[in-house]
């Protein structure tokens, strides 16, 4: 009881304390203020005032009264006016005017002969003064403190970073208020040259009291006039080309560029959002994604049993995620790596029913464990997208890339046509056409590899390839990487200036996949309409740029130079391929003649291949590719030329 006493009164102390802090020191500053003024007033005989001075005193009992209640009315005091803008003035110069009105009513009512009634506005007018230069003190101080050292010391502030802003939205106005609120503060590292807004209604208007002084496609033309140094980017309700669009007007300046906060939608999001506006991938790729075609049948995949190889990488990850919506009799998710696939299961279990997910961790090449799958599960649907992929490390290690990459995909699609699969999809690569790398090379021959099996007469199953770009944000991708090399200050590496590649996003890799399996009639490949090809040095200028950093200035590009089985250039497909239009408009198909294609001589080179390759440390099995590549495209391009005409 006694503890819980001394509680209570201690926390109606603390209580009082804070009152007093709030409203009774404030208060009091403001009687002081409006003392003084009547009080100046009272002994000088300006405004012809000879009159009563008790009349006076009462006229400034009752000003007193009214402008101190007036001020507590209109929540003066309930501001915290260190953190506030010039715009809280308003709520001063409204409480003013009441206490005015209200003090020239009682004078003309208690006074027969009243005082005069300049007075009462003369002494109202002074007081506001006195009030707003009491709240603002501090920054009034400031200014007038560099402004003394920069005329007779000579002492200038440093020199602030203009700023422009793009969009005149609630972000944007929030922007310029906390940017205010700094120089304010005496954090003078900000001055807001202006906004840009692609409204012409709203143009040579002003905002918070900054001018709008131009149109988006202005941008690089203010930008060089006011010497800006750094550009917000406050839309985030645009589309992406139109992001895209004030991006690329961003980039033709020499300022640093940032993207505004989105708080707005991270508040009224129910389902949590990144508070900033990440970059996605279609602002990197220079071109719209592609999505899912409505001209695109896509019951073949719909309630199937559907089997995913490779399902905790970048892109088999995504295809799972793409064919719940497919809503599949049983998703069967297989990978040898342990943890992802485990993270992958907790993440799916929450959006369909963990009956219907069964996650196998196996290795591709293992034939029998392959073959019990298969068995046990019979899956009406394959994506195969296990695969090792990494260009570099599979220089070094080729006897391995063609036991996984070849052995493995030659298990999964021979079993796919033992056990009456419906649709097999291998993943394959732009890095497949004229090869110079053992990973190219692999991948080649694992196209070559389904085409051979799509001939045979054994079974139903269609076989088909997918051709993919580089995709963005997928591990090994230059994007990660590029991204840890800016987060550590660079050098960002490029390893050609000239280097160009065909990129893609992960969402339009998983479409592309699916939409495959669906439209394919067997023994063809399918690739994107990629636009036109990125260079790799300006790739990596936008993500710096992106970053609100600046390319060799903030942050070095170091050009390394060509890697063992890496090309300047990509093409997307072989002479000998034909392109055709598909249902998508953004979608080839690939075709080939190989009805000379002797696929039983293909699949005893394949044979020499896997077993030279992987038996014999002292085989050579990128001579083995070489050479097989080199006979199967001799037959292929014996009859290409029919298939044109």
């Amino acid at each position: 009881m006694v503890l819980s006493g001394i509680c209570l009164r201690s926390g109606v102390l603390d209580r009082a304390t804070i009152h007093v802090r709030q409203f009774f020191l404030p208060a009091m500053l403001d009687i002081t203020v409006i003392t003084a003024v009547y009080t100046l007033l009272c002994f000088t005989a300006f405004f012809g005032f000879t009159g009563n001075r008790h009349a006076f005193f009462l006229m400034y009992c009752v000003s007193l009264t009214l402008t101190i209640a007036c001020l507590f009315g209109f929540k003066v005091y309930h501001r915290i006016w260190s953190q506030s803008s010039g715009n809280e003035v308003v709520v001063i110069i409204q409480a003013m005017g009441m206490a005015t009105v209200m003090t020239l009513g009682l004078v003309i009512i208690l006074f027969p002969e009243p005082v005069p009634r300049a007075v009462v506005l003369i002494a109202q007018s002074l007081s506001l003064l006195g009030f707003v230069v009491v709240r603002y003190r501090l920054r009034l101080i400031r200014g007038a403190s560099w402004r003394w050292k920069a005329i007779w010391r000579h002492e200038f502030p440093k020199v602030a970073e203009r700023v422009l802003i793009i969009g005149t939205g609630l972000e944007a106005q929030g922007i310029v208020w906390q940017l205010k609120r700094q120089c304010a503060s005496g954090n003078n590292d900000y001055v807001i040259v202006g906004f840009v807004d692609g409204d012409p209604q709203k143009q040579s208007m002003y905002v918070e009291g900054v001018p709008i002084l131009g149109r988006l496609r202005d941008i690089p033309t203010l930008a060089r006039r006011y010497q800006i140094d750094l550009i917000i980017v406050a839309l985030n309700n645009v589309s992406g080309p139109d992001f895209r669009q004030v991006l690329s007007y961003c980039e033709q300046t020499n300022a640093r560029i940032k993207n505004a906060p989105n708080v707005f939608a991270h508040l009224n999001s129910k389902n949590g959002c990144a508070l900033l506006r990440d970059i996605q991938p279609e602002d990197l790729l220079g071109r719209r994604t592609v999505t899912w075609h409505q001209g695109v049948d896509n019951s073949p995949v719909s309630e199937k049993v559907v089997l995913v190889t490779g399902a905790a990488g970048s892109i088999g990850s995504e295809l799972c995620r793409h064919l719940l919506s497919q809503n599949p009799v049983k998703l069967i998710m297989l990978d040898n790596n342990e943890s992802g696939l485990h993270d992958l299961m907790i993440e799916l279990s929450t959006q369909i029913d963990p009956a219907r997910l069964v996650p196998i961790l196996a290795d591709i090449t293992n034939r029998e464990r392959m073959a019990r799958l298969f068995s046990a599960n019979l899956p009406d649907v394959v994506f195969h997208s296990a695969a090792y992929k990494h260009v570099p490390l599979l220089q070094d290690h080729p006897i391995e890339a063609a036991r996984v990459n070849i052995g493995g995909t030659r298990n999964v699609a021979e079993l796919s046509c033992q056990f009456g699969v419906e649709r097999f999809v291998l993943i394959s690569t732009d890095k497949a056409v004229a090869p110079q790398s053992v990973m190219g090379a692999s991948k080649r021959l694992c196209e070559l590899l389904i085409s051979a099996l799509a001939q045979q007469n054994t079974h139903n199953t269609l076989l088909t390839a997918v051709r993919f770009g580089n995709v963005l944000g997928s591990r090994g991708s230059v994007v990660p990487i590029f991204e840890r090399q800016i987060d550590m200050g660079g050098p960002v590496t490029v390893t050609d200036v000239e280097m160009t590649r065909y990129f893609m996003s992960i969402p339009e890799a998983a479409h592309l996949v699916i939409q495959a399996a669906c439209l394919t009639e067997g023994n063809e490949i399918f690739m994107l309409r990629m636009g036109d090809a990125v260079k790799i040095i300006d790739l990596a200028e936008r993500m710096i740029r992106l970053r609100g950093l600046r390319p060799y200035i903030d942050i070095p590009i170091q050009v390394t130079g060509i890697r063992p089985g890496e090309k300047l250039y990509e093409a997307l497909h072989e002479e000998a391929e034909i392109a055709l239009a598909t249902p998508h408009p953004d979608i080839l198909k690939l075709v080939c003649d190989h009805h000379r294609f002797r696929s039983n001589k293909f699949m005893f080179w394949i044979d020499a291949l896997l077993k030279n390759g992987v038996c014999h440390e002292g085989g050579n099995p990128v001579a083995l590719m070489l050479a097989i590549m080199e006979a199967s495209k001799h037959l292929e391009l014996e009859t290409a030329v029919s298939l044109a005409a």
